[in-house]
């Protein structure tokens, strides 16, 4: 094994790892889809 690979239990914990934290930024992204559809909604409201 070379310095940096891994065996079957390192590389389970490395994609568990992943798995948490690799969502927080698709929220973010549809957290500022949301937003920006509330800021449109509120702009076409003011307009009228």
């Amino acid at each position: 094994m070379g310095k940096y690979q891994l065996d079957t239990k390192g590389k389970t914990a490395v994609t568990k790892y992943h798995e948490k934290h690799l969502p927080e930024k698709a929220d973010k992204k549809q957290q500022l889809k949301e937003m920006r559809e509330k800021f449109l909604k509120n702009k076409q409201k003011s307009d009228q």
